[in-house]
């Protein structure tokens, strides 16, 4: 009983001291910096678009300093008189695949990109750093000055309509999603509301969520389009909509995304917002999503609740794709490198995996079995990040695998856990 009342009471104690870090260095709002990422497969450039500010800062109030996943990228702000860090954040961005693209190898493109930070009290700097699938990096450093005129404060703008469809906890304890509606006419937000619920139903079914779903708020926004539907390039069919989603995406038929992601942000102005879901009011099958930026998928679709999971994987938790093609070798990862995400490996430094859950006796490579499918057995089978050969995965069946999967495998329910108790208090 004494040991359980000493843990408590270093748990309240550090909760305090991190109480007392944030409000030591950051004032109650948030900064919301949006960027502009350019340039080709060779070089790559960060420019700076605007700030702006708005009452409240709903993220994060503990780890204010360390990242779960290192990601394709991070942003991290340091007071600019004692050079201290006082905030990090890492993400990964459309830009950072298009990288590894055919058509980056002859053509300098530009992508939008938005982070949101809590303020800085004080002049603060902020240094942001992309890599490449080779560790190459690009970097900007810029100096934030709490007090520029030139900060738009965003704090009258009315929020759009939105709902709490599971609420778990304060949003300045828990972690906030707010889903958006893509090609919902006003007409049709009630079903956007109702495909809203489903997924957030759909999420909190599967563990570490499950487990947790006191960490988690859910809040459905309206944001009414246009036209009903998405872009559908290969048909010639463009339409209207909240954030122009589109079909197509680099040349691949199912790959949905939007390239504005500006007005996502703009559509969450003064809600509680630390992740984005986008629901595109369509059955065509497709999505995507990119760690801390978004997920985007497609409602009607007879796939829907596996596959918002799945991208959700990706967007909240940094999971790479298990799956892959027997009939060619993609170029998202490189074989010399050992990849970000924590579910999959190229055995360049698999002891910062999942090496630790690899009972003894199991071979490595792994040989795929029945019972070894049944039951999730942890190993290191080979195929992966959309590669045959030369990438790993831990389970032969998981929710980043399979849409028939009922679960995450034991790995990638152990790194979601990693990133949600990070997050939340």
């Amino acid at each position: 009983m004494k040991r359980l009342l000493f843990i408590a009471m270093l748990l309240l104690g550090i909760a305090n001291l991190s109480a007392q870090e944030f409000e030591h260095n950051f004032a109650d709002q948030t900064l919301r910096i949006d960027y502009t990422f350019m340039g080709n497969a060779k070089e790559q450039f960060i420019g700076l678009h605007s700030l702006s500010v708005s009452d409240n800062w709903w993220g994060r109030r503990i780890n204010l300093t360390t990242v779960p996943l290192a990601g394709n990228g991070d942003l991290t702000l340091y007071d600019a008189t004692t050079g201290e860090a006082i905030y990090k954040t890492s993400f990964s961005s459309l830009f950072q695949e298009w990288l590894t693209t055919e058509e980056a190898q002859s053509l300098n493109k530009s992508f939008e990109f938005t982070i949101l930070t809590p303020m800085p009290k004080r002049r603060a700097y902020a240094e942001i750093v992309l890599r490449d699938n080779t560790g190459k990096e690009s970097i900007l450093r810029h100096t934030i000055e709490p007090q520029d005129r030139l900060i738009r404060n965003v704090t009258a703008q009315r929020a759009l309509p939105h709902k709490y469809i599971h609420k778990g906890g304060d949003s300045k304890r828990a972690i906030d999603v707010v889903i958006l509606a893509e090609g919902y006419t006003v007409d049709q937000i009630d079903t956007f509301l109702e495909d809203a619920q489903i997924t957030a139903s759909e999420i909190l079914s599967y563990e570490p969520f499950k487990s947790h779903k006191d960490k988690f708020n859910f809040i459905a926004v309206a944001s009414p389009s246009t036209d009903s539907n998405v872009s559908v390039p290969q048909d010639n069919a463009w339409r209207q909509t909240a954030v122009g989603s589109n079909f197509l995406t680099f040349y691949m038929n199912r790959y949905l995304t939007s390239s504005n992601v500006y007005a996502m942000y703009d559509l969450a102005t003064n809600i509680p917002c630390e992740h984005i879901i986008i629901l595109a009011n369509t059955d065509t099958y497709g999505g995507g999503g990119i760690y801390n930026s978004y997920t985007l998928t497609t409602a009607h679709h007879r796939d829907f609740r596996p596959v918002v999971v799945h991208e959700f994987g990706h967007s909240f938790g940094g999971l790479g794709d298990e799956y892959f093609y027997d009939d060619e070798n993609d170029d998202m990862h490189s074989l010399k490198h050992e990849p970000w995400e924590p579910n999959i490996t190229t055995l360049v430094d698999f002891d910062s995996k999942w090496a630790d859950m690899v009972a003894e006796g199991i071979e490595i490579p792994t040989k795929v079995t029945p019972e070894r499918t049944k039951n999730y057995t942890v190993g290191v089978y080979e195929g992966g990040g959309y590669r045959s050969k030369g990438i790993y995965r831990p389970a032969d069946v998981c929710r980043m695998r399979n849409n028939t999967a009922k679960r995450f495998c034991p790995v990638c329910e152990r790194a979601l856990e990693r990133v949600i108790l990070h997050q939340a208090e």
